[in-house]
């Protein structure tokens, strides 16, 4: 038999991956071919930052390296670039997540926000200093990426609202059991 905390943390995973497949999945969809609208949030991003900043037992490094892998090769983009710049935005999260827990809402929103805008400076810095052909993956305008991060930081409260009517909340001081 599995340990009650162990087998929330194993819930909690499989959750995790089961909401960030499904979003992948989502990214996906033909929802409207052929139309060019606005750069819409990145919903897996958002996801896992609101995650690991509330249950970081539940959303090990190994796990969020192999889902950003998966969105990077299904989604067309440099394969390895976006799963390093997220594995490193949430390692930073993870070690601070125990002192924004003691602040507001607001200030966790704007710490995640200066993250995000952190990744996208990340992400192009390095494609162009790598200078990945544009054949493989194009760079994005940067209005485009202006735009993303805008729609991602103000995404960010819905998802937290979300996971939480899902009940997803902050451990207690003490609650964090690692098995």
């Amino acid at each position: 038999m599995i340990a009650a905390p162990r087998q929330r943390q194993l819930i909690g995973q499989s959750l995790y991956v089961a909401a960030g497949l499904a979003l992948i999945v989502g990214a996906l969809l033909p929802l409207a071919p052929g139309r060019i609208g606005w750069a819409g949030p990145d919903w897996l991003a958002a996801l896992t930052l609101a995650w690991v900043l509330r249950r970081p037992e539940q959303v090990p490094v190994l796990i969020v390296a192999a889902l950003m892998l998966a969105a990077d090769i299904l989604l067309m983009r440099p394969i390895g670039l976006g799963a390093a710049i997220a594995v490193v935005a949430t390692e930073a999260a993870r070690r601070r997540a125990e002192p924004w827990q003691e602040q507001g809402f607001v200030a966790e929103w704007a710490r995640v926000a200066m993250l995000m805008l952190l990744m996208v400076l990340a992400d192009r810095v390095a494609r162009a200093l790598f200078v990945i052909p544009p054949v493989l993956a194009p760079m994005p305008p940067l209005g485009q990426d202006i735009l993303r991060l805008i729609a991602t930081v103000f995404a960010y409260p819905v998802v937290v609202a979300v996971t939480r009517a899902l009940g997803l909340r902050r451990a207690a001081p003490g609650e964090l059991e690692l098995v």
